[in-house]
């Protein structure tokens, strides 16, 4: 499971001086910064995973920039109390709840995952990987409870983007979102991914999808599981939110400011969270939070939607900020969002005690903002670690028209001519767009992007592959993006055959297989092979492969 909000912060902080000190990188090339991303974040740890073609209890794949704790999780970390000051607020605010709210932080945490739809129909998932699933998540239709114990987060499914763990009530935020195909979206603090993937998979590869982090690590990992999940049509950028203002404006219809908090929420899972917390950061995040919201309100287009959410209780990161941020722009108006059971609605009763908004009046200001609209989710109420939500509707204006100018075909011809053949002779199926080169590398970007001058950008749309010496050769991506049928040539491996596969070792082929060849198991694909004399050369990327 995730620790993204309290990892977000501490890394934000960590990292203030240097983004400020690197501003003169922030004015080179795309190509340049594209160059410099083909291998990134490909040297993490990897475990041994098990030997048979059953889910497994133990090793495996470690997750993809996903800040699981499973050991942490287990017991193996001493215990941390619960901030004083936390609990004390937490008893005013809760009253007769308190007992029940403290009563949970002794149970384990929540553990669930969502399947990717980009890659296999429910059916078909539940088929897969039914051995995993426990129930459905109510509030998102792909998420599921799963069995801890089972550790799918370390299985070849994982590896092979079938799914991504997360915390069931962090799912909540894309379902209110609601993104639509074909819309232009926006993930304003998206590493690790988990929100990203989750609108990938709710716009089909149809539309255009810019996941931005501003911490270059955090982008890199985002950066994975965006490849892992096989996302074509999404644009990873690494820059500050005032940046992309400048670039975008009034160009999303829809947002998400899924904003680096004080992760109350990640108490129960995370001793860290627990000793690093304070009521000097609550107030500090406050301000960091209306910050990013108003470069994202320049971002949206009239008519649009603005998803606010947290992973923290704390009313004056929460309730505090949705009224701050009305009072100063009137145009919006809180989204009536679905509710389901165990939620609670938002309290406007803790804007003035709690929420830094001394002169906030719960009776008559909130019958115009209507802050009951908001959402809240409690660990004792649901399966879930904690979450607030809020939908912002934008105002139209009389008259509005956008125009841009966006990125056109690459005109090398001899890599795309190299492309071309590529396809014509590998695919059955070649997904289509508008293909860019980059340096020596080609790439399908997504027909709603414009041109990206001089942003810094992790991934460009979907990379096919590179120019080598006069002849193509296929990125690890554009097999992640793929499935069986795709493909002219693909080998279903065994579980032993991906673990090795996977592990870097050559894999047996038919006499009648020449060429390149997907690999896949379970029809999720893998990577590529290269296949010769009855033998698959290994061409899974080196800096993923397992150990041992």
């Amino acid at each position: 499971m995730q620790d993204k909000k309290r990892t977000k912060k501490k890394d934000m902080a960590k990292n203030k001086g240097r983004m400020q000190s690197t501003g003169s990188s922030r004015n080179k090339s795309a190509i340049q910064n594209m160059d410099r991303t083909q291998n990134a974040g490909r040297t993490q740890s990897k475990s041994k995973i098990q030997s048979n073609g059953k889910i497994q209890n133990k090793g495996g794949i470690q997750e993809h920039g996903q800040d699981v704790h499973e050991e942490q999780e287990a017991g193996s970390m001493q215990k941390q109390p619960l901030p004083t000051e936390f609990v004390m607020r937490m008893q005013e605010m809760l009253g007769p709840e308190f007992p029940a709210f403290m009563e949970s932080y002794e149970k384990e945490s929540s553990y669930g995952l969502r399947y990717n739809p980009l890659k296999a129909d429910q059916k078909q998932f539940e088929r897969t990987a039914g051995a995993f699933l426990l129930s459905k998540v109510p509030w998102a239709e792909e998420g599921y409870a799963c069995k801890r114990e089972l550790h799918p987060g370390k299985h070849v499914l994982h590896e092979a983007g079938a799914y991504y763990i997360q915390d069931p009530s962090a799912m909540s935020a894309v379902e209110a979102l609601d993104p639509k195909p074909g819309e232009r979206i926006l993930d304003l603090c998206a590493a690790p991914g988990g929100k990203t993937t989750q609108i990938a998979g709710r716009l089909h590869g149809r539309g255009l999808l810019v996941s931005n982090e501003i911490v270059p690590s955090r982008a890199r990992i985002l950066s994975q599981n965006v490849e892992r999940f096989g996302i074509r049509n999404c644009v990873v950028c690494n820059e500050e939110p005032s940046k992309l203002a400048e670039y975008f404006p009034c160009y999303f219809h829809r947002i998400l400011v899924d904003a680096p908090c004080s992760g109350e929420g990640m108490f129960r899972k995370d001793e860290n969270a627990r000793a690093e917390w304070s009521g000097e950061q609550v107030t500090l995040c406050a301000e960091r939070q209306l910050s990013i919201l108003e470069s994202a309100d320049r971002m949206l287009m009239p008519g649009g939607m603005l998803l606010y959410a947290t992973c923290t209780f704390a009313p004056r990161e929460d309730e505090g900020v949705i009224v701050r941020f009305l009072r100063s722009h009137p145009e919006y108006m809180l989204a009536e969002l679905p509710f389901y059971e165990g939620m609670e609605h938002g309290r406007p009763d803790w804007v003035s005690p709690y929420g830094g908004v001394s002169d906030f009046d719960a009776d008559t200001e909130n019958a115009a903002l209507h802050l009951e609209r908001c959402l809240r989710l409690f660990p004792h109420r649901l399966a879930g670690e904690g979450h607030f939500v809020a939908g912002l509707y934008k105002g139209q204006e009389e008259s509005f028209s956008l125009s841009y100018q966006h990125i056109g075909q690459t005109r090398q011809k001899d890599m795309l001519a190299l492309w071309e053949q590529f396809a014509q002779e590998s695919l059955i199926h070649a997904p289509e767009g508008i293909v860019v080169a980059f340096g020596g590398q080609l790439y399908l970007v997504p027909d709603a992007m414009r041109d990206f001058g001089h942003l810094k950008v992790e991934r460009a749309g979907l990379h096919l592959g590179e120019y080598k010496k006069n002849r193509f050769e296929p990125a690890h991506a554009l097999a992640r993006a793929l499935c069986d049928k795709d493909a002219a040539q693909s080998r279903t491996l065994s579980f032993d055959e991906a673990e090795r596969y996977i592990r870097g070792e050559t894999v047996t082929a038919d006499s009648g297989l020449h060429g390149w060849v997907l690999m896949c198991y379970q029809g999720y694909a893998l990577g590529w092979g290269k296949a010769s004399g009855g033998q698959i050369k290994n061409h899974y990327p080196k800096g993923l492969r397992m150990m041992g």
